[in-house]
């Protein structure tokens, strides 16, 4: 939301003295709290040529869930508080009937109706949401799947039994008629069940699969777990990718490409590589759809950013984007900010400081989204990690044209792992960065996708420096002193993919990343931050009987907020990720508190907090006092004012 930030005072103020006395102080004092500034480039316009803005098709044909004046009509009006609400409803006639009908309602209505009057039509053509699936029991399911018994502790073996569970909760299974009749529905049909994140997200999601095809192999779900794969096949063929969500309204966008990794996953757990083998080419074909569609060359280098086309407003945020929008003037700008939202909610990360481009920082608010021009750390790792389990998945047959396969998708990952580490890693802060493609540098600012290239293994491993020069950078952001886990950024922007909120699926691949590298010191901060979190998913669903999609870092055993729609419950991914930690370290997992204070552990970081906080605090309190004196100095004089009373919109 745009807000008005009111000035302090309605008086003239005059500068010299006092502001250059203020501002220098303020240099000191900045730094020792929250780190270096960043380096401010000038804009230029960016826009990768395969996406252009003319002649966009908008989310799917429909015009009942995707465009049109219905769509805009129903969703403008706010009937349901949760945009998603109408275009996950089932039309209860033909779209060409539908349309009719509402025409007619529309007319009758001298095309303004009232709300009241627009929520009975809206009732009386349209079923409530959650029509398009049936009860549905997973018959792979099983009380006591073996990786419990690697669980010491007794009260987090039956955490783990509990989580084991939900899975009956989040399971669906489509209804018959949404393969007969699929222009009756927004959800995309497929034949086997799935499992979902829970909450309003009652469809598949793409990347949340990853997370909840780990917890499943876990419950021995094997069966299931192969259903929802083929299902992503099926997909592919008729899409070429596997879309954001099981919805028409996504098939324009997806998410990080995670369908290799399940896939590796399955086969690990089944050792069913005839899967692999047979299902090989459909993977190549998702692979070579984002290398055709999303990368761009960087610095001679060919790397990947977020952003497939389409015209118009999310249709689930059709009335959030509609009204975050007005603040542009031109009907082209507005397309382009459109454009921007659904590649920060391609990202999976919608929505995020991380995504934000004003005067060369991440600094702004959601109009400042610029996302389709930011190389993003982790779609690439992916990437390369694809590449690599394409050429294993080819490895697997012994024919000379599967050999040949195998050495090209090999050579592809080095491409990618060359691409990624020269581009993407700087040497001196010891991470890899996000690349900003309109002021051509590094986007230095913390998000845990920082390290995702450890998490895939895209990293040279006889490097034996390199675990050092890593943790030295967690240790210089103080990243272990929060109790409720690492937050996504250090920004506090009330965006949800934001400071202070957590999310399991970056946990984990903190957790596993760092686990994999041939380091005693980053092993044991893994488990230390497989035990703190672990440990808050516990204590949470202790208090809620409720598995949350999202945590605070600042809080053990709290769930986070913000963002546009109320957290949910559920959670798939929360669930799979806690599960894989506490199978990956049973035997040491407790739900004990043992921690005295986070900050007092694990290389120096609570000296580091200490000092940088004492420090910090210190600066700012000269700084007031200084300034202020500077102020009385200069209050009478009237020359060079630099300082008026403003409006200011962020």
């Amino acid at each position: 939301m745009l807000q008005t930030r009111q000035p302090v005072s309605n008086r003239r103020w005059s500068c010299p003295l006092g502001i250059v006395i203020v501002a220098i102080c303020w240099l000191v004092a900045i730094p020792a709290t929250v780190g270096a500034a960043a380096l401010v480039a000038k804009e230029v316009p960016y826009i990768v040529d395969n996406r252009q803005l003319e002649a966009l098709e908008p989310s799917c044909k429909s015009e009942i869930y995707c465009h049109g004046d219905l769509l805009k009509t129903v969703q403008m009006s706010e009937i349901y508080p949760d945009s998603k609400t109408f275009v996950d409803m089932k039309m209860r006639q033909s779209p060409n009937d539908t349309l009719d009908s509402f025409h007619e309602f529309m007319t009758a209505q001298n095309n303004n109706p009232s709300k009241d009057k627009l929520r009975e039509w809206v009732e009386l053509n349209f079923d409530k949401p959650g029509a398009e699936f049936e009860v549905w029991t997973p018959e792979d399911w099983t009380a006591k799947p073996k990786f419990l018994a690697n669980i010491k502790d007794a009260d987090l073996r039956e955490f783990a039994s509990e989580l084991n569970k939900i899975w009956h909760e989040l399971g669906r299974k489509m209804t018959t008629d949404v393969a007969l009749n699929p222009d009756l529905y927004s959800i995309i049909h497929v034949d086997n069940p799935v499992i979902v994140p829970g909450g309003r997200f009652r469809e598949f999601y793409y990347w949340d699969s990853y997370w909840i095809v780990k917890g499943l192999l876990l419950s021995e779900m094997y069966t299931t777990t192969k259903g929802m794969l083929e299902n992503f096949l099926s997909i592919i063929q008729r899409y070429g990718f596997i879309p954001n969500g099981g919805r028409i309204y996504y098939s324009m966008r997806s998410q990080p490409p995670l369908l290799c990794g399940m896939f590796k996953a399955y086969v690990e757990a089944t050792n069913d590589t005839k899967f692999a083998m047979d299902s090989v080419e459909i993977l190549e074909r998702e692979f070579q759809f984002f290398m055709n569609n999303y990368v761009t060359e960087v610095n001679n280098h060919q790397l990947a950013t977020y952003g497939y086309k389409s015209s118009g407003p999310r249709p689930e945020s059709y009335r959030e984007d509609v009204l975050s929008a007005a603040i542009f003037e031109r009907e082209e700008d507005k397309q382009d900010y459109y454009c921007e939202l659904k590649a920060a909610a391609e990202s999976g990360m919608d929505f995020s400081s991380r995504w934000f481009i004003k005067d060369g920082t991440n600094s702004g608010n959601l109009t400042d989204l610029k996302c389709r021009s930011i190389v993003a750390v982790e779609l690439n790792a992916i990437l390369y990690w694809n590449a690599l389990v394409i050429a294993e998945f080819y490895g697997y047959r012994n024919d000379i044209n599967s050999i040949a396969k195998k050495e090209e998708y090999l050579a592809k990952a080095d491409e990618l792992k060359k691409a990624i580490n020269a581009v993407l890693w700087d040497e001196q802060e010891g991470a890899w960065f996000d690349y900003d493609l309109i002021n051509k540098k590094l986007r230095k600012y913390f998000t845990p996708t920082n390290l995702s290239p450890l998490w895939v293994g895209c990293y040279d491993r006889t490097d034996k420096n390199l675990p050092k020069r890593i943790l030295d950078y967690i240790d210089r952001l103080q990243l272990d002193r929060y109790p409720g886990g690492v937050p996504n950024t250090l920004q506090n922007t009330n965006e949800q993919w934001d400071f202070p909120n957590v999310w399991a699926p970056m946990q984990h691949m903190l957790v596993m990343g760092l686990d994999s590298l041939d380091s005693a010191d980053a092993k044991d901060l893994a488990f230390r931050w497989a035990q703190r979190w672990v440990r808050g998913n516990y204590l949470t669903y202790n208090k809620t009987k409720a598995m949350f999609e999202k945590y605070d870092a600042q809080e053990l055993g709290g769930h986070g907020g913000g963002g546009e729609y109320d957290v949910q419950t559920g959670f798939g991914w929360t669930n799979g990720a806690a599960m894989d930690m506490m199978n990956k370290y049973g035997d040491r997992l407790t739900t004990v508190d043992s921690e005295v204070n986070p900050n007092d552990s694990g290389n120096g970081n609570g000296a580091l907090v200490a000092y940088s906080i004492n420090t910090g605090i210190i600066a700012t309190i000269i700084a007031f006092f200084v300034g202020v004196f500077g102020f009385i100095v200069d209050a009478e004089s009237s020359f060079h004012p630099c300082l008026r009373r403003t409006t200011v919109q962020y």
